[in-house]
């Protein structure tokens, strides 16, 4: 198989946590390497809110978003595993989603149930089998991907052999939840949203990219900010060039928000957006399963817990707690970055020894 190429699974009907119910269900994913013989070279990849399948660069050379972590010699390479990443259902990138013909033949919409963590899990545990993968050598991801990773070793611990949850704790916390909650309303009261039925008019670009410009901001740090907008104009734009509040010029900082806002706009469907963040406030993975140490007290997984050491979003003591709450304790390993949350993406490269060590060690 080409690699790095969005392909189709077909994996039936799919019975949600809270009583949803998808007739029939699309999981969009994408490849690298190959599969040997027994299956045993296999390793899951769980994208974040707003990622896609395309995890690294394949035939079509086309970035990815975790290329320092994914390819031949890369810390997974991909001479000698068999790399999978899917876009969980709902998504915008492949998978059954708000924007997929339902039945009646008309987008999903406002109709489109809520999907938990749990229930990615199920659906990509469908995807597994159709690969004839019945155990992965490894299931890794970083935020909501760290949140899908643990959920695996918690759900199917017997095919989970080793479980990498990065920059990502136990359960969903009251602040992320209310941020969450923030990101989730802008969008809601667009004038366009229509209920999530906008199909047929304009998008509430504007909702959605006020929900981003709330995430960015925990996504990145306030050194960050600092150091590289201060408190500086953008450009020839001046904040107090005029007494009219509508005319005024931007900030940098405004100027970057911005330009972020746009950006996922002009990729992301906001349906997508907010089923990805009502799902992730979701997490818990001791849900129905006692307290965390419960839940995973009998799951013979060898587990990699790493955090972002400038992380505002989630904070490094979660993952310590994650950690001190397995069986068998593990190291925290720390990214040590002065830019947030999203250092688990742009330094990825700095857990390299240890995930080779521990996870990928070359043949």
């Amino acid at each position: 198989m080409a690699d790095g190429i969005l392909r189709y699974a077909s994996i039936g009907a799919l019975e949600l946590e809270t009583g949803g119910f998808l007739p029939e269900t699309v999981l969009g994913y994408e490849t690298w390497g190959t599969l040997n013989e027994d299956a045993s070279n296999a390793v899951l990849i769980a994208h974040a809110l707003t990622g896609s399948t395309h995890v690294a660069r394949g035939d079509t050379d086309e970035a990815g978003w975790w290329d320092a972590l994914v390819g031949p010699g890369a810390t997974i390479d991909t001479n000698e595993y068999f790399v999978v990443a899917a876009n969980m259902v709902g998504g915008c990138y492949g998978s059954t989603g708000p924007s997929s013909p339902a039945p009646d033949g008309k987008p999903w919409g406002s109709r489109f149930p809520l999907v938990t963590i749990r229930d990615s899990v199920h659906a990509e545990a469908r995807l597994a089998d159709q690969l004839g993968i019945q155990r992965w050598h490894a299931v890794l991801g970083g935020s909501m991907g760290g949140a899908r990773a643990l959920e695996w070793a918690a759900t199917y611990p017997e095919r989970t052999a080793r479980c990498a949850v990065i920059a990502c704790g136990a359960a969903s916390t009251a602040e992320q939840i209310a941020f969450a909650q923030a990101q989730v309303l802008a969008i809601r009261l667009d004038p366009n949203f229509n209920g999530g039925d906008y199909y047929q008019g304009n998008a509430p670009d504007a909702g959605l990219g006020i929900a981003r410009r709330i995430a960015h901001i925990n996504y990145r740090s306030e050194p960050e900010f600092e150091y590289r907008f201060g408190r500086n104009a953008q450009g020839t734009e001046q904040p107090f060039g005029s007494a009219n509040p509508a005319e005024r010029g931007r900030y940098a900082v405004e100027s970057y928000l911005d330009h972020q806002a746009n950006k996922l706009a002009g990729r992301f469907d906001a349906n997508s957006y907010i089923l990805m963040t009502e799902a992730l406030m979701s997490h818990d993975v001791a849900r129905g399963r006692g307290s965390v140490q419960q839940a995973l007290a009998d799951v013979d997984t060898d587990f990699f817990i790493a955090a972002v050491d400038s992380d505002r979003l989630y904070f490094p003591e979660q993952s310590r707690q994650l950690a001190e709450a397995l069986p068998t304790p593990p190291k925290v390993h720390m990214i040590e970055v002065p830019t947030g949350h999203d250092g688990f993406l742009t330094d990825i490269h700095q857990l390299h020894n240890e995930l080779v060590a521990q996870f990928f060690p070359r043949s």
